[in-house]
């Protein structure tokens, strides 16, 4: 199972982010999790300081924009 987590406060591109990442997962047919970080110590310890921001398994893909519906499942993916 993938672990997507979205980093960011709740704003709206936050927001779509995670939209986007549940779109792309649910179209490429894998099994995943969502989680929302919107603690700032948390979404630092990830070393990311412009927000919104993809994680999957731990690893940040994204982070400062909303990603194509394409370049994130390619990012789901790798």
């Amino acid at each position: 199972m993938k672990k997507i987590q979205i980093l960011g406060t709740g704003c709206a591109k936050c927001n779509k982010l995670q939209e986007i990442s549940e779109q792309a997962a649910k179209e490429l047919g894998i099994e995943y999790e969502v989680e929302k970080v919107k603690e700032l110590n948390k979404i630092m310890d990830f070393g990311v300081m412009i927000t919104p921001a993809l994680v999957v398994d731990g690893v940040v893909k994204v982070a400062g924009k909303v990603p194509s519906m394409e370049e994130v499942k390619k990012l789901i993916q790798e």
